[in-house]
């Protein structure tokens, strides 16, 4: 039973008399508690609602278009908790952060429900079998599962978790179930590595058409991990040997099944000394989110956005400065030198900042912090603008990790700090200045993400 916070103006809850404080405890005799109880059971075309109003119950019967919505609004978008993570993963990154940031980001969560809805990962330890029930029978797919390895005694081992290794079983029910999976694997060296990686990607790739994409990206480490265990970073020989072994299942993939499906983050490329894969190696980008080919997709945006610029050059000198992560460094540089060539009244400034924040292995620009920018690029001459990629920022606020705001950066600069899109046609439009219709002297552009 969850109560209804809520109802649309003129929805077919609405003209049915329902109202906020109701609570709605069953359609068509199905108890309902949670946000996909509700989804799933409110696309039927004819709906027996069981409602309480004041303690008492009451009932509705509803015809509607099948999958309409009924237009109830709930208290929040899970209609229920959120659930937290039972593991204390070795190398889990939320036990690695430092005291005094702002209390959410310490939550660990660990809910097949937000795995579905927003793409989080999940452990599989947090479910039960009626749970799995109940995903195959709405089939809700796909689910993205945080696996690590599948040698189920290792799995207890790295997650401080005794069921760990046993709710490895979930999987295969989903497999078997036809529920596509997307798998991560965060790599630590000398744990589950090496033959434990082979196992591990082999025993996925028995899992058949069900599994969708793995992803392997290197285990981040902070300067934050006293009395934790003792892992260490990969090198370049290790990521090397890391790589041999993702690209040898990938390439068996795409020999038998047409697809790659396992992955590389671009940050073991970049730790192993190794160019990146061409773009068609990433097919259809399934894991980007995870760091797989985002940099290749980057250069391709942005080249595009380059060759229909035509031909460049401003109508006055402009100077930009843009910090970066460390590990994208090189090859982002290398990227803007081709604009650099093409436009010669624009000045670039690509500056590696260092993530004194969190320290130890920490490199990428994701998790760069205002204060650690603000410090690194001060007393340098930045121009016009300090663009800063959306990823450092919370996602539709602008602020950093450390609850520096976008326009407390701005004003301790003393140059305009702005917020650029994660495509390269943003960061194109973004260096050059351009607004959506377009500079002036050339034909209007007409992406509207160029906004800036």
């Amino acid at each position: 039973m969850v109560r209804i916070k809520g109802v649309e103006a003129g929805s077919r809850a609405f003209r049915a008399g329902i109202c906020p404080g109701d609570r709605l405890i069953s359609i068509n005799g199905h108890e309902i508690g949670d946000v996909l109880d509700y989804r799933f059971f409110e696309t039927e075309r004819e709906l027996k609602l069981l409602l309480e109003r004041d303690g008492s119950e009451y009932r509705l019967e509803l015809i509607k278009p099948r999958y309409a919505e009924l237009g109830l609004e709930f208290e929040s978008y899970l209609m229920d908790r959120e659930r937290s993570c039972r593991n204390k993963c070795v190398f889990c990154f939320i036990d690695q952060l430092p005291k005094g940031m702002r209390e959410t980001l310490y939550f660990k969560d660990d809910d097949d429900r937000l795995s579905f809805l927003f793409g989080n990962y999940i452990t599989l330890t947090n479910i039960d079998d009626r749970e799995v029930d109940r995903i195959l029978q709405m089939h809700i797919s796909p689910i993205n599962v945080s696996v690590h390895t599948m040698d189920r005694e290792l799995r207890c081992r790295m997650m401080n978790n005794r069921f760990a290794g046993e709710s490895l079983r979930h999987l295969y029910r989903l497999a078997q179930g036809d529920i596509k999976l997307n798998c991560q694997i965060v790599l630590c060296p000398g744990l589950n590595d090496g033959e434990a990686l082979e196992f591990t990607l082999r025993e996925l790739y028995g899992l058949g058409g069900s599994l969708q994409s793995v992803a392997c990206v290197p285990v981040g480490l902070t300067r934050y991990r006293e009395g934790l265990y003792p892992l260490i970073p990969f090198d370049r020989e290790t990521a090397g040997a890391a790589l041999d072994i993702i690209e040898g299942w990938g390439d068996k993939g795409k020999a038998q099944r047409g697809a790659r499906t396992v992955y590389a983050s671009d940050e073991l490329y970049i730790l192993a000394g190794r160019e990146l894969p061409p773009l068609e190696f990433y097919e259809d980008f399934p894991q980007i989110e995870n760091g797989v080919g985002m940099l290749r997709d980057l250069e391709d945006s942005f080249m595009w956005a380059l060759e229909e610029a035509g031909e460049l050059e401003l109508s006055s000198p402009r100077h930009v400065t843009i910090p970066t992560g460390e590990c994208g460094y090189a090859f982002l540089n290398k990227m803007l030198d081709v604009l650099r060539d093409r436009c010669h009244n624009l000045c670039i400034d690509l500056v590696p900042i260092t993530n004194d924040f969190f320290g130890g292995t920490v490199n990428v620009t994701g998790l760069l912090t205002g204060g650690d920018i603000c410090k690194q690029l001060a007393g340098r001459e930045l121009g016009d603008q300090v663009l800063i990629a959306n990823n450092m920022l919370r996602a539709g606020e602008d602020v950093f990790l450390d609850d520096m705001t976008l326009s407390g950066l701005s004003e301790r600069l003393g140059v305009p700090a702005v917020r650029v899109g994660g495509s390269g046609e943003e960061l194109f439009a973004a260096v050059m200045g351009f607004e959506q219709s377009g500079e002036a002297g050339h034909d209007p552009y007409e992406y509207k993400s160029w906004e800036v």
